[in-house]
């Protein structure tokens, strides 16, 4: 196994979870419906975090819950854990080893609350510490960087918010991701030869918004991993408080920009980057309007409904991080200073 054979192997892992675990799912849906629930509060870090955004954005949009963010030190170092009253309380790890994750699953089961964890490791501690687990069978990840087991747990979150809406087009959509994530995959090669411009550069924004607000987060995080590049990510919106100042010409700035209903003001962005600023812009679009104002474009495919989008269009984020990796001349599988399993306390 190595990183590349990972990233490829994203439609099999996802349409695989999607058949083996629809039906514990929607049992887990069905349990939640039974109880008085006003909120979610969502513990993970590093890549299951970003996963954990797109959550935010996914269950208050299909579901009509608001979603908190937690702060794992409260539970550990501080030992003064919020009031978690009619919350549902959800750990995300690949692993599910870190004590930190673990202590806010315990703590909600001291409060009674109903606690899930998604996880790739069925007997991990955070799975013995929740009422439920969804197995996001992503199969053994050997790669440092998290690829497979990101694009599985946002599938995870998209079936539970699924489920809990009770919305059959939503899972006739899911059944559609596979088939969106090879034609992607199919762009490795244009993005092997767009990387090229990119081999010097050191430092870089990343922008996305609405549901690809995580995209933008986790490609940040993937470049900063493997390519030691200084990537900031934000919401279009954050960005022009002020960090649109940092662009100057020949800027290199990153846009995770699909269809839907952030793409309008997703464009303007683009055009004021391109036209006033002179920036140099990687643009990832399923739309031609965004793809010809950038001098590097990769296109997804069209169609993708908006809310599955963070599923298909961090994919080319990933193979332009890898080829980006082997072009720089570092180790794409053992990064520097960081390790498989991180355990936080």
């Amino acid at each position: 196994m190595t990183l590349y054979s990972e990233i490829m192997e994203q439609p099999d892992r996802v349409n695989s979870l999607l058949e083996v675990q629809r039906s514990n799912v929607e049992h887990i849906a069905e349990e939640i419906k039974k109880r008085d629930i006003r909120y979610v509060f969502l513990a993970a870090r590093g890549t299951s975090d970003n996963a954990g955004r797109y959550a935010n954005y996914l269950m208050g949009a299909m579901n009509r819950l608001p979603l908190a963010l937690a702060t794992p030190s409260l539970f550990t170092y501080y030992q003064k854990p919020p009031l978690l009253k009619n919350a549902l309380v959800i750990g995300i790890s690949q692993s599910g080893q870190s004590p930190d994750i673990i202590s806010v699953l315990e703590e909600g089961n001291k409060q009674g609350c109903l606690t899930m964890a998604i996880t790739n490791e069925p007997d991990s501690p955070l799975a013995n510490a929740a009422n439920f687990v969804i197995d996001i069978h992503a199969g053994d990840e050997k790669a440092v960087a998290a690829t497979k087991t990101y694009t599985t747990q946002l599938m995870a979150v998209a079936m539970l918010a699924s489920a809990m809406a009770g919305e059959e087009n939503n899972w006739a959509e899911l059944s559609r991701v596979e088939g969106w994530m090879r034609q992607v995959l199919k762009l490795d090669d244009h993005i092997a030869n767009v990387v090229q411009r990119f081999r010097y550069i050191n430092h870089t924004v990343v922008l996305g918004r609405g549901f690809n607000y995580c995209t933008a987060f986790e490609w940040a995080l993937k470049l900063k991993e493997l390519t030691y590049i200084v990537a900031v990510p934000y919401s279009y919106a954050d960005f022009q408080h002020g960090p649109i100042a940092l662009v100057e010409r020949g800027f290199p700035v990153m846009v995770v920009s699909p269809q839907g209903a952030v793409y309008k003001p997703s464009l303007e962005m683009i055009a004021k980057l391109k036209n006033e600023f002179h920036a140099e812009l990687v643009v990832i679009s399923n739309d031609q309007a965004a793809l010809q104002v950038a001098q590097s474009p990769i296109s997804l495919p069209v169609g993708i409904p908006e809310w599955v989008s963070p599923l298909i269009s961090i994919l080319p984020a990933q193979l332009f991080t890898y080829h980006l990796t082997v072009a720089k001349g570092y180790d794409t599988e053992q990064p520097r200073g960081i390790h498989k399993v991180t355990e936080t306390s």
